[in-house]
């Protein structure tokens, strides 16, 4: 590369690192000070118009701008309430007075259905579980949240099954048998039916169980306040609200401090809790992820001629991911629908890499994407001087290959027990809106885990308003390519109220509903966990290495 060459690149990202900044911080103040104003990225878009006011709040906008506003209102609280009629109608509800009639792992039963001498590559494994009380009687209803695998140690293997819940305490568990080797199965009660029963309810009921303080600039000091998700209080508010997202995020306002001059934010725990006494049991850590034991002992899968089961056709946006939607053999990802990028050279990641504009959008389980490459890519280095921080945004670039990726922390609620900047928060749906796009950008959206605390409505609206997002994106922009990132499970030593992997699935499933048919990647990252057995909320890097080169193979 020439020395010109060079240069023009330096300042060609210089320009691109000054712009984003410039833009965040002006989208923040526009989105988040008692309502929203008129952005030029909003005029580009034609989305709606309006005038200010002396108190930053939209005055009423005219003819077709509002009737269109409303019309796409109503349209999304519609999808929004049947999102969470299906999800209600999938959950048991169900009561109980005693322990001993809920589900008991030790006393429940597992039955391989075709049981063989030995089995073929692809052949499939069938297990009909057969789940009890404490007092030996049989379950008449289902709804429990059970974790079934398969896997061979020495081989590095493991894959999910997929689970039919016959609402009679019957389930029956299809596993394919990918490789060729001895097979184990693992078959986990993450919680009985009665506990899913009471975290749902319990998840409905409020927005209280994590507090937020909000720190305003005085002068030269801070002043701290109450904020959340609902008006709580009767006193003076700060409203920071997007209302063409009908996104709304308040903190009580301070006495003779503008609502303009919150700088900071912290969350902290409440200890308030929706489920009773009784319920709390359920929840105790021997009872989380309880195995099921069974006598299974010899499922031998030989190869019959065949190879283990592959995909032949190359991974791209849009396909529909089955169930299991793939298994991990030598510690590596292989997809059961498509062929996945050979991520052991790096030429590969660099001849994909070369030339793009990454945004990752989300959660610090996608931060990791941009630490890891970092690591594992020695051309790819921070460029901003925050650098490691998943608290604020980062910036790695490879100035000789062209390549940038950014990484940007969600909108509220983002929960940190350390205090972190208010300065440039915004929504991913309005940073979306900011991405010019082209063949050589890619977006990928990340999140979940922030929100298990609050009722889901609020995830879901959320994910609704980046769908939308990501439909203008494509509009103005059809070459550029969108990728949702599946949140993960988690330790199962946490607050089961707050974030058991319960309330994660929920998320999971909400999400595949909103984006099926639409044409964006899919990375199941959620299946990927279970595969690896990998139970943390930030994955070991193998597995975040695998999540990454099945972002690669559906890009290039």
């Amino acid at each position: 590369m020439t020395s010109t060459a060079f240069l023009a690149l330096v300042l060609g990202v210089s320009f691109f690192i000054i712009y984003t900044v410039h833009i965040y911080k002006t989208d923040t103040q526009i989105l988040i000070f008692r309502g929203i104003t008129m952005s030029h990225v909003s005029n580009q878009i034609n989305h709606f118009a309006g005038d200010i006011d002396s108190r930053n709040r939209i005055l009423p906008m005219k003819g077709d701008i509002l009737m269109n506003m409303r019309i796409e209102w109503e349209k999304n609280d519609k999808e929004v309430k049947d999102i969470l009629r299906k999800l209600n109608q999938l959950m048991p509800s169900v009561t109980f007075t005693d322990i001993i009639t809920t589900t008991s792992a030790r006393n429940s039963k597992a039955t391989i259905l075709n049981q063989k001498g030995s089995y073929c590559v692809g052949d499939p494994l069938m297990v009909r579980l057969d789940l009890y009380n404490y007092l030996g009687e049989r379950k008449k209803y289902g709804g429990d949240f059970l974790r079934v695998r398969i896997y061979s140690s020495s081989l590095g293997a493991g894959a999910s099954g997929h689970i039919t819940d016959y609402k009679n305490g019957t389930y029956l568990v299809n596993f394919t048998l990918f490789w060729e080797g001895d097979v184990q199965v693992s078959i986990l009660l993450i919680h009985p039916s009665e506990g899913v029963s009471a975290l749902w309810a319990a998840r409905k009921r409020g927005y209280d169980k994590i507090d937020f303080r909000g720190k305003f600039l005085n002068g030269a000091s801070h002043v701290s306040t109450k904020c959340g998700f609902v008006k709580s209080t009767t006193a003076d508010l700060c409203e920071y609200l997007d209302e063409r997202d009908q996104e709304a995020f308040y903190c009580v306002k301070p006495k003779r401090v503008p609502c303009e001059a919150l700088v900071k934010l912290q969350s902290e725990l409440t200890h308030k809790s929706y489920l009773t006494d009784l319920e709390r049991r359920l929840f105790k850590r021997n009872k989380v992820g309880a195995e099921i034991l069974h006598p299974f002992v010899g499922i031998h899968v030989v190869s019959c001629g065949r190879k283990k089961t592959m995909a032949n056709m190359n991974c791209r946006v849009g396909m529909t991911s089955p169930s299991p939607s793939g298994f991990v053999w030598q510690n590596q990802w292989h997809p059961a629908f498509c062929k996945m990028l050979n991520g052991s050279t790096l030429d590969n990641v660099y001849s994909c890499l070369q030339g793009k504009q990454v945004f990752l959008l989300g959660d610090s389980t996608v931060w990791q994407w941009i630490e890891y490459l970092s690591k594992r890519v020695s051309t790819l280095s921070y460029f901003d001087t925050q650098g490691q921080s998943i608290i604020q945004s980062s910036v790695i670039v490879d100035m000789t290959k062209n390549i940038t990726i950014h990484w940007r922390r969600h909108g509220h609620p983002f929960l940190s027990f350390f205090v972190h900047s208010m300065k440039s928060h915004t929504y991913i749906a309005r940073v979306i809106d900011m991405v010019e796009g082209n063949r050589d950008t890619v977006v990928v959206i990340s999140l979940g885990q922030h929100f298990r605390p609050f009722p889901i409505e609020l995830f879901v609206r959320r994910m609704v308003n980046i769908r939308g997002a990501i439909q203008r994106l494509l509009l103005r922009s059809p070459d550029t390519k969108v990728i949702i990132k599946a949140e993960n499970t988690r330790e199962m030593d946490d607050d089961q109220e707050l974030y058991s992997n319960f309330h994660g699935y929920a998320q999971y499933l909400a999400t595949k509903d909103i984006f099926r048919h639409f044409n964006v990647g899919f990375i199941d990252a959620w299946d990927m966990a279970i595969a690896y057995k990998a139970h943390q909320g930030h994955p070991p890097e193998d597995v975040v290495w695998n999540q990454i080169v099945m972002f690669l193979t559906h890009i290039c």
